[in-house]
């Protein structure tokens, strides 16, 4: 939590529920894999008709990456945003119909941690705000590290919606010691990664959670 002298400001509001799609390039460099994160976010809602017909391995071809992928459709489970800082130039791309904002980057390394459940780093420099009252959606690792959901995703499941959210635990594969959790905010949570690198991780299901801290 931050205190009321240093706490962001929230720029934008009413996001519980927006939608939004991510194409992430991969690349080869000298220090192992990086992805570069393209979003929608702001822009449009990624458009279920164009989305659909996204093809990764053109992408990867047009972008030269070595692979490609697609991220989404997504909806937000958090309140509101605040201030962006652009870790990257914010370049616009439109890949198959749909435009796209470069904002965000990922170091995978030369031993990428892939699949569920396992961390990854992300380069993002923004500020996510969880309205007391409201419900939030956690994964918590065996050391007690509570991870909240940022944003659902449709595209392993297509009927996937926040108000499938509370009995998800029931659905989930998790390591042993790992626990699914819903709770109601008593105040504001407020997660800023403005000044520091973000660590997510998603479930089987793609659904993305970050820490608070």
């Amino acid at each position: 939590m931050t205190s009321s002298s240093t706490r962001p400001q929230r720029l934008i509001d009413h996001m519980r529920g927006v939608r939004y799609g991510e194409v992430l390039p991969v690349y080869l460099r000298d220090d192992g894999l990086h992805a570069e994160v393209y979003g929608t976010q702001m822009l449009n809602d990624c458009p279920q008709h164009l989305w659909e017909k996204l093809d990764a391995a053109a992408i990867a071809k047009e972008t030269g990456a070595v692979m490609v992928k697609l991220n989404g459709p997504r909806h937000w489970v958090l309140d509101g945003l605040g201030t962006k800082v652009a870790p990257v130039e914010p370049v616009l791309r439109e890949f198959g119909g749909i435009m796209f904002r470069r904002i965000a980057t990922l170091a995978l390394g030369t031993t990428p941690s892939i699949g569920a459940y396992s961390e990854n780093k992300v380069n993002r420099g923004a500020v996510f705000f969880f309205d007391a009252g409201k419900p939030v959606y956690e994964l918590v690792s065996p050391d007690g590290k509570a991870y909240v959901m940022q944003a659902l995703c449709m595209g392993v499941d297509p009927t996937m919606s926040e108000a499938t959210l509370p009995s998800l635990g029931e659905r989930l594969k998790m390591p042993g010691g790992w626990s699914y959790r819903t709770r109601v905010l008593t105040e504001e949570l407020v997660i800023d990664t403005t000044a520091t690198i973000a660590t997510v991780l998603q479930d089987e299901f793609e659904n993305s959670y970050t820490l608070p801290y």
